[in-house]
C-alpha cells in the first residue's frame, strides 16, 4: 500500500529508527517482523483487511467539503478527511485491526497496549472483543482522569485498564509499563503499539495499515476537484495519522504540513514540539532513535499539550527523516489557538474534531490567507472530540464540569 514511500520496509530511515531492544525480546520481534512481511506480501491479506475495515468500521471514510469555512476565510477550498467516522471514533482502528489479524496469524491470545488520549485503547479493546483476545491497557493516571469517557468504554469492552503512576503519569510512562509487561509475557502476548514509533518493524507496520487514509483521500480529492490539494495538514503526536494521509501524496507536488503541540508556547518549555522547535535532540529510548525532548544528559523532559494524544516525548523516525530531507514542513500551535479552531469548526461546520485534530485545523486557518480561491487544502480530522468533553469544558471555565473532573481525578488518586 505504501508503494510511494520508499522507506516503508527499512529498519532505518536515514539515521533514525532501528531496534534497540533487550536481547530477550529478539525472537519476539523476529517473529513479528516475519509475520508482517509474509502478510504484506500476501495479496489476500490486504483484501481481508480492506474487507474487514469496510464491513466492521466505515471505510472508505468520506471527504467533506467545508463550505462554511471556505466562505469564512474567503480563500482556499477546505476539505476534511473524516477519520472521526471510523468505528471507535478515530484513525486508530485502522492500525489495531491490521495488528489483530497478525496476532491471529501468530497464534497469540492476549494483547496489550498503551494509550494517551484513549482512542487507541478503545480501538484495541474493541479489536480484542471482536477477535476474542484477553486485553490489558496501560494509561497514565493523568490521562485516565482527563479521558474518562474512553476509560469507561475500555472497561465495558472487557479490557483491564491499569493507571500508571510512575514518572509524569502520561503516555511515555504508559509505554514503559507496556514494554515491561511484554518482556514478562512474550509467549502469548502481542504489544499493539499505537503509533509509528518504537523499534522496527512497528514504524513501518503502523504506517502500512494507516496508509489506507492517504490512498482513499487522494482518490477522493481527484474525483471531487479534478486536481491535487495545494497542502495537506495533519496533527503529529507519534505520527500515525500524519503518515497515513501523507503517504497518499509523497510522490506528488503537494506540500505536507505536520502540526505539533505548541502547548503554552515554544518559549515556555511547556510543549511537545520535537520537530518544529529547537528543543528536539536526537537520542534513543523506547527502542528506537529519533528526536526526543530531552536534556543534555539524555533524561526525558516533561511535555505538555491540551490534547492527551500529542504529549509524547518522541516522534516517528520516518517523520524525523522526512523533516530533515525537507519533504514535510512541521509547525506548532498553542493550546489557545487549538481551542479557538475547535470552536470555529464546531460553530461553522457542526463538526466536533478531537483536540489532537484541532491542531491541524488551527494551522490551516492560520495559513489560509496565503492561498487563493483556486487552491484546495485537505485537513485530516483524525478523531472526534467526544472524549475531550471534560478538558474542553474545563478550558472554557464551566464550573459544573470543572468540579466533576476534579472529583474524578481525586477518585482515581484514591
Amino acid at each position: 500500500m505504501l508503494e510511494d514511500c520508499r522507506m516503508i520496509d527499512a529498519r532505518y530511515y536515514g539515521p533514525f529508527g532501528g531496534a534497540y531492544i533487550p536481547e530477550i525480546l529478539n525472537s519476539t520481534f523476529e517473529q513479528l517482523d516475519r509475520a508482517f512481511q509474509e502478510a504484506k506480501n500476501d495479496p489476500a491479506f490486504w483484501q481481508d483487511y480492506a474487507e474487514l475495515m469496510s464491513t466492521y468500521s466505515c471505510r472508505p471514510t468520506p471527504l467533506t467539503f467545508a463550505e462554511n469555512l471556505t466562505r469564512h476565510f474567503g480563500g482556499p477550498r477546505f476539505y476534511i478527511k473524516r477519520e472521526d467516522l471510523n468505528h471507535t471514533g478515530a484513525h486508530k482502528v485502522n492500525n489495531v485491526m491490521g495488528q489483530g489479524l497478525l496476532v491471529k496469524r501468530m497464534g497469540k491470545s492476549r494483547v496489550i497496549a498503551e494509550t494517551g488520549a484513549g482512542q487507541h485503547g478503545v480501538a484495541t479493546a474493541t479489536m480484542a472483543a471482536k477477535f476474542g483476545f484477553r486485553c490489558t491497557i496501560y494509561m497514565g493516571e493523568v490521562d485516565v482522569a482527563r479521558q474518562r469517557p474512553n476509560v469507561f468504554w475500555m472497561e465495558r469492552l472487557g479490557a483491564e485498564v491499569i493507571p500508571v503512576r510512575a514518572g509524569t503519569s502520561i503516555l511515555k510512562d504508559a509505554i514503559n509499563e507496556a514494554f515491561r509487561d511484554w518482556v514478562t509475557n512474550m509467549d502469548d502476548t502481542h504489544y499493539v503499539l499505537g503509533t509509528a514509533c518504537g523499534p522496527h518493524p512497528f514504524p513501518g507496520m503502523v504506517s502500512y495499515f494507516q496508509s489506507i487514509i492517504g490512498k482513499e483521500a487522494r482518490t477522493q480529492i481527484m474525483e471531487r476537484e479534478g486536481k491535487l490539494p495545494r497542502r495537506v495538514y495533519a496533527c503529529v503526536g507519534g505520527g500515525s495519522n500524519a503518515l497515513g494521509i501523507f503517504s497518499g501524496f509523497f510522490s506528488d507536488p503537494v506540500e505536507l504540513v505536520g502540526v505539533e503541540a505548541g502547548g503554552e508556547g515554544l518559549d515556555s518549555g511547556r510543549h511537545a514540539a520535537r520537530l518544529s522547535s529547537q528543543d528536539g535532540i536526537v537520542g534513543v529510548t523506547h527502542g528506537y532513535k529519533t528526536y526526543f525532548l530531552q536534556n543534555e544528559d539524555g533524561q526525558m523532559k516533561e511535555t505538555h499539550s491540551i490534547a492527551a494524544g500529542l504529549d509524547y516525548v518522541g516522534v516517528s523516525p520516518i517523520l524525523a527523516s522526512l523533516r530533515d530531507e525537507g519533504r514535510i514542513r512541521f509547525e506548532a500551535t498553542t493550546d489557545r489557538k487549538v481551542l479557538d479552531a475547535f470552536s470555529l469548526t464546531l460553530k461553522k461546520e457542526g463538526l466536533v474534531p478531537a483536540l489532537e485534530s484541532a491542531h491541524a485545523f488551527a494551522q490551516a486557518f492560520k495559513e489560509a490567507s496565503e492561498l487563493s480561491g483556486d487552491d484546495v487544502i485537505l485537513i485530516n480530522q483524525s478523531g472526534r472530540g467526544d472524549k475531550d468533553i471534560f478538558t474542553i469544558a474545563d478550558a472554557f471555565a464551566d464550573a459544573t464540569w470543572r468540579e466533576f473532573i476534579q472529583n474524578k481525578a481525586e477518585e482515581y488518586r484514591a
